[in-house]
């Protein structure tokens, strides 16, 4: 299954060169990798245009956002990376509290 999500960086250049870098061949740890991997993401892809964030996650079809939510907050190193990474990030205007990647509604299919 296909999910598509959006997030906005912080608008400072320097930031979003730092953000680039961490997400860069190598650049993203190994056992955040890991996680992705071990709840069911089969493949992850994030662009950039401006501050504004895009990804999609492509998924087996038994992924769960729920357990995979679970298993991240039981893991140090993926909170750590979470909390690295909010140093860049910032809630879209719309998002929940607490909420940083915002699922998005598809509206066309060609």
């Amino acid at each position: 299954m296909r999910h598509c999500f959006a997030l906005d960086l912080k608008d400072d250049p320097a930031l979003i060169a730092d953000y680039e870098r961490y997400h860069a061949p190598g650049g993203v740890w190994p056992e955040v990798l890991e996680s992705l991997r071990a709840a069911g993401i089969e493949a992850l892809e994030i662009y950039r245009t401006g501050n504004r964030l895009f990804m999609i996650m492509e998924t087996l079809a038994d992924f769960s956002f729920e357990k995979k939510a679970a298993a991240d907050a039981a893991d140090p190193t993926v909170q750590a990376w979470e909390t690295l990474m909010w140093q860049f990030q910032q809630p879209l205007p719309w998002a929940k509290p607490g909420e940083k990647w915002v699922l998005m509604d598809k509206l066309f299919q060609m």
